[in-house]
């Protein structure tokens, strides 16, 4: 994993002097390699130890090997690799579509690595289990909705019914009889919503599995949940931010959608014949 893209995934979970030290490195990576330890704490005024430290939770014995790392990133880049290059660049203007794509590919590249294929895989799996022989509960509040109302009806066309609802208080009822073999998916940005982490502790006293989708942070759902989906997705600008978030969890609802289809011949061949027969009803 390179130092940058490992900058960027855990930018979230750092404390305020490390996302300064995080920020200027990744929009000033081309001239890390003038910068001594204390020079760059110099710039940002604060402490000398505070960049060891950074650098050696990230994994690093020291700064020199951080500096390194970011310098063989760079050099590959300039020898041509393009796919590197993508994923190294500092953020910079979002002056035009390919702009915007590559800020996506670095948010979606950040997340995968905080979420490993086993973890989607198994969440995929609790959501096959709990499709036959529980129930499948879906919660999701303001525009987190729109995620778990578009993933309920992806579920119910492959024969996987979903309980969806933007209602607290309906979504309260429907857990109060749930059972061990059941699960709720929470949609949740920052994972903080007092309503939501009420909900799942409910749901978990009742032995229910919790799969939340919320950002890398340290917050109250993630902390419940028996399966956290974590999304990385960083820009200085709200509405650049917003837009990676949005564009990263709906890839990963994609890759447990795919996992669902190719996981099961009975379900896929349920999901061809329901599209057959919507596209029917809707042609005139």
């Amino acid at each position: 994993m390179s130092a940058l893209v490992k900058i960027r995934s855990e930018r979230d979970q750092m404390s305020a002097v490390e996302r300064r030290i995080a920020d200027f490195i990744l929009e000033n990576a081309q001239l890390l390699r003038d910068y001594s330890s204390q020079q760059l704490a110099n710039a940002l005024g604060i402490s000398q130890s505070s960049v060891v430290k950074f650098t050696q939770k990230l994994g690093f014995k020291g700064y020199p090997d951080l500096k390194y790392s970011i310098g063989e990133a760079i050099a590959r880049s300039d020898n041509g690799d393009a796919a590197e290059q993508a994923t190294q660049a500092p953020p910079g203007p979002v002056d035009g579509a390919g702009q915007l794509w590559r800020r996506k590919s670095e948010a979606e590249e950040a997340t995968r690595l905080i979420n490993p294929p086993g973890t989607l895989a198994a969440v995929a799996d609790a959501i096959a289990a709990a499709g036959n022989a529980g129930k499948i509960l879906v919660m999701g509040l303001g525009e987190d909705d729109i995620y778990a109302r578009g993933f309920a009806l992806k579920l119910s066309l492959l024969g996987l019914v979903a309980v969806h609802s933007f209602d607290i208080a309906r979504m309260a009822a429907h857990v109060s009889s749930a059972a061990p073999g059941d699960l709720l998916l929470i949609f949740s940005e920052h994972g903080n919503h007092p309503a939501l982490v009420k909900l799942g502790r409910f749901f978990r006293e009742q032995r229910g599995r919790l799969v939340t989708i919320t950002r890398h942070t340290s917050n109250p759902l993630r902390t419940l949940a028996d399966l956290p989906l974590l999304v990385s997705a960083h820009d200085e600008r709200q509405y650049v931010q917003s837009l990676l978030y949005q564009a990263v969890v709906q890839h990963l609802l994609d890759q447990i959608f795919v996992a669902l289809c190719e996981g099961d011949d009975r379900r896929h061949a349920l999901l061809v014949a329901n599209l057959e027969r919507i596209q029917q009803m809707l042609e005139p």
